[in-house]
C-alpha cells in the first residue's frame, strides 16, 4: 500500500501544478514518506470523469492506495454531493484523506464533518462565481461587446455530431463520442433544422 497525491488544476492553458507540486513535495519530505504515485489533472472539478482522478479511483478500488494527500479538497470536487460521496466510498475502503493547505486529516468522525462543511462552502463559491460570470456576460451583452463563443469552436464541430446522428446514435452517445456536453450537442441538432 502506498501513498497517491493527487493534484489538479482547473484549466491546461496557462495554470499550473508548479505550486501544488511543491508544498505536497515539502510535505512528505518532512515527513520522510517515499512510496508515493502522483495523479495529475488539467481539468475542471466540476466533472468527476478526469483521467487522473479515475486511475486514482482505480488504485484505491484495487487497494494499492491507503492514504490520499491533495493540496486543498476543492483540488478533488466542487459539489458538496460529489465530495462527500467520494469521500465517504474512500472512508469505507479505509483510505486516509489528507489536505496539506487545510491542514486537515480526514480520518475520524469528526474529519468527515469538517470535509462536509468544506465541501458546502466550496460549492457556495462555485454558485457565486458563476453569478458573478453571468451577471459580467450580462453587461457585456448590453453593451455589444460579447457575442459568445463563435459555433464550432468545440472540441467537437457540428458536422461530426450530424453525422453521428445519421448513423442513429443518440444525442448522450454523441456527447460521450465527442467529448461534449449532451446541451452543446443538442444545440448542434437544434441548429441543424
Amino acid at each position: 500500500m502506498s501513498i497517491g497525491v493527487y493534484i489538479r488544476v482547473s484549466s491546461p492553458k496557462g495554470q499550473k501544478t508548479d505550486s501544488q507540486c511543491a508544498e505536497l513535495e515539502a510535505w512528505l519530505r518532512r515527513r520522510r514518506l517515499k512510496a508515493v504515485q502522483w495523479f495529475e489533472d488539467r481539468e475542471s472539478a466540476t466533472t468527476m470523469q478526469r483521467d487522473a482522478f479515475q486511475k486514482l479511483q482505480a488504485a484505491i478500488i484495487a487497494g494499492q492506495i491507503s492514504t490520499v494527500v491533495i493540496w486543498k479538497l476543492d483540488r478533488l470536487a466542487r459539489s458538496l454531493k460529489e465530495g462527500v460521496n467520494v469521500l465517504a466510498d474512500w472512508y469505507q475502503r479505509g483510505v486516509r484523506v489528507i489536505a496539506i493547505a487545510q491542514q486537515i486529516d480526514l480520518s475520524g468522525p469528526v474529519g468527515h464533518m469538517i470535509a462536509s462543511l468544506l465541501f458546502g462552502i466550496a460549492e457556495i463559491e462555485l454558485h457565486h462565481t458563476r453569478e458573478r460570470q453571468a451577471a459580467g456576460i450580462a453587461l457585456a451583452k448590453k453593451l455589444g461587446v460579447y457575442t459568445g463563443r463563435r459555433p464550432g469552436t468545440t472540441k467537437a464541430p457540428p458536422t461530426c455530431a450530424w453525422a453521428l446522428r445519421k448513423q442513429g446514435l443518440t444525442i448522450p452517445d454523441i456527447a460521450q463520442a465527442l467529448g461534449i456536453k449532451e446541451r452543446t450537442a443538442y444545440n448542434y441538432m437544434s441548429r441543424r433544422r
